[in-house]
């Protein structure tokens, strides 16, 4: 049993920071620093004791609970924004290598631009739309209902319990998600050139197959598990700290999906320069 000293000195912690405008921003950005490092290491905890709300949330953000395109499921979403954008690459490389007769080296330009870019973008951005502001808004309505502060009053860690479960669920479920926007996108490229355009697919899939590596592959997916971690972090930060009542939960999953999308742009250029290089090489064909 936990006396009323300590859950006076737990509450403060959890509830959102109100300041004048002139250190508003500050306290914000430190508000939402420290929810994301207690997230991070609320992990372990989460594990150990609240290991099936984290199943739970992994079927929701999954597959959702009603049908797979229009009820919830990112997987069903991921997969058609993934095939009309490489179908969209798949026209416009064919496009321009057909000016300058190097069709045949579309096949290269599809196994770099889906696998380095196209796959883990699209992928994070659907997470960000569908699952992030879903986050956003339980969280939020949690907290202007007052249930965040009864889990604290009843010495449930808040944090953990709410935020770093689906932290949890976030970084697992990209993995599948990637896969199946990947895998969308080679064969939307691939219809687009070889069918629609008539490109050889002799010749197509020996570009392709000599470009795409193993190591790619694995630097995509970071990209993806790092961007998940932003957007779970992002959107639950928000939630957690939403105030005004419902119009302000309103904002606050506006404001966390523009800042999650910011930052998965920025996060994706310095990724690509780390993980690539500034001048990246061309795998099999020894270009750099």
């Amino acid at each position: 049993m936990v006396g009323l000293s300590a859950v006076h000195r737990l509450r403060p912690l959890t509830r959102p920071v109100r300041t004048g405008t002139g250190t508003g921003a500050l306290a914000r950005l430190g508000e939402h620093v420290t929810f994301a490092v207690l997230t991070v290491a609320g992990i372990p905890f989460a594990l150990k004791r609240y290991w099936k709300h984290v199943l739970r949330q992994i079927g929701e953000v999954s597959f959702g609970y009603a049908s797979l395109l229009a009820g919830g499921g990112t997987i069903g979403i991921v997969f058609a924004m993934s095939a009309v954008a490489a179908m969209m690459v798949g026209v416009e490389t064919y496009r321009g290598l057909d000016l300058i007769g190097m069709t045949s080296l579309s096949g290269m330009l599809s196994a770099i631009a889906n696998t380095r870019e196209l796959a883990p973008v699209v992928a994070s951005i659907a997470l960000a739309a569908k699952v992030g502001t879903g986050f956003t808004a339980q969280l939020g309505a949690m907290r202007i209902s007052d249930e965040i502060d009864a889990l604290d009053a009843m010495a449930v860690r808040s944090i953990p319990f709410l935020a770093s479960t689906r932290l949890i669920a976030a970084v697992i479920c990209i993995v599948p998600i990637y896969m199946v926007g990947l895998i969308a996108g080679f064969l939307a490229t691939r219809l687009v050139i070889v069918q629609f355009n008539g490109a050889s697919a002799g010749t197509y899939d020996y570009y392709f197959h000599l470009t795409l590596t193993a190591n790619d592959l694995w630097y995509s997916l970071t990209k993806a598990v790092v961007f998940a971690i932003i957007i779970a972090l992002v959107h639950c930060s928000y939630g957690f700290h939403a105030s005004g009542g419902p119009e302000g939960v309103g904002r606050a999953a506006g404001r966390a999906l523009r800042t999650s999308i910011l930052a998965i742009g920025v996060t994706d250029v310095v990724l690509t320069f780390a993980l690539w290089g500034i001048v990246p090489s061309v795998p099999g064909l020894g270009v750099s």
